[in-house]
């Protein structure tokens, strides 16, 4: 390898540690930006996805740590990493990344104005990397009971999201291209919250359904069903999506104690299931 190579890694390394050290989860990256390690099932003849419960290395985002030995033990099985990514949608700081592209006849940052105006939010203060073709990655902070998935160009052309199962190229990495940079007076920074009306853009579309009282059979207690299926790691998630799609369909109110019995039956607090309703009522537009 390299000498030059080999002070990039021994850069990324020293950046992805720091990273974790404000509770950020990271992995090392190659300079194509993708994970530096292999996946260990890439000659399985019929793979299926484990996200990491084999036990090895090389499954992406699933590897990321904010462990300082496992990091280490990561940039060790990939000493030709030169670079490190960032997983959203982890605790602490349940990262969302708005990626802003310069492509030819794109503004990206003229559209995500025009958002603003239009939704009347704006962007607070936050961690803003430079990328070297320069555009730039905005870190926000999302409600854990939240997962905003990943997306290309749905929220406005030349804006992708970064979310859960997605990662951010970490400032300080080298790439193919150049090297990425936090901008100026914003390194400091924690990740600041998304403004909510932002937030709602930001989640899929609700699927159209024809409003139905629970008394009727169906839907508000297959709904009941998808919370009780719950495994930990999961339970906010699943609680949070079904009260959504409860409210959406107008039978928000009269789920709220059978969806919070579900939860409690799932393991979570009574507190923490009426918090998770509340919040899905206001996502939603309605009073808690």
């Amino acid at each position: 390898m390299a000498t030059t190579d080999r002070q990039a890694t021994t850069l990324a390394l020293a950046h992805a540690l720091s990273a974790a050290e404000r509770g950020l989860a990271v992995l090392p990256l190659s300079r194509s930006k993708l994970p530096a390690l292999r996946s260990p099932h890439r000659d399985d003849p019929a793979p299926t996805p484990c996200h990491g419960a084999c036990g090895r290395l090389g499954h992406g985002v699933y590897d990321a740590s904010s462990d300082p030995d496992r990091i280490r033990e990561l940039f060790a099985a990939a000493p030709w990493a030169t670079g490190y990514g960032i997983a959203c949608g982890l605790p602490p700081h349940h990262l969302i990344g708005l990626d802003l592209d310069v492509k030819t006849g794109t503004d990206s940052s003229a559209a995500l104005r025009e958002l603003a105006l239009r939704h009347l939010f704006t962007i607070p203060p936050t961690v803003v990397v430079v990328t070297p073709s320069g555009g730039r990655h905005l870190w926000l902070s999302g409600p854990p009971e939240v997962v905003v998935p990943n997306s290309a160009g749905r929220l406005a052309p030349g804006i992708d999201i970064r979310g859960a199962g997605g990662y951010l190229v970490g400032p300080g990495s080298r790439t193919g291209q150049g090297v990425y940079a936090a901008a100026p007076g914003t390194a400091h920074l924690a990740p600041a919250p998304c403004p909510r009306s932002l937030l709602r853009l930001l989640l899929p579309p609700p699927r159209a359904h024809h409003p139905a009282p629970p008394a009727a059979g169906g839907h508000g207690q297959g709904l009941v069903q998808f919370v009780l299926a719950a495994h930990e790691g999961q339970r906010n998630t699943r609680l949070f999506w079904a009260a959504c799609r409860a409210y959406e369909d107008g039978i928000g109110p009269a789920l709220v104690d059978p969806l919070a019995d579900a939860a409690r039956a799932t393991g979570l607090s009574e507190g923490e299931a009426r918090a998770t309703i509340a919040s899905a009522a206001r996502m939603t537009g309605h009073r808690p």
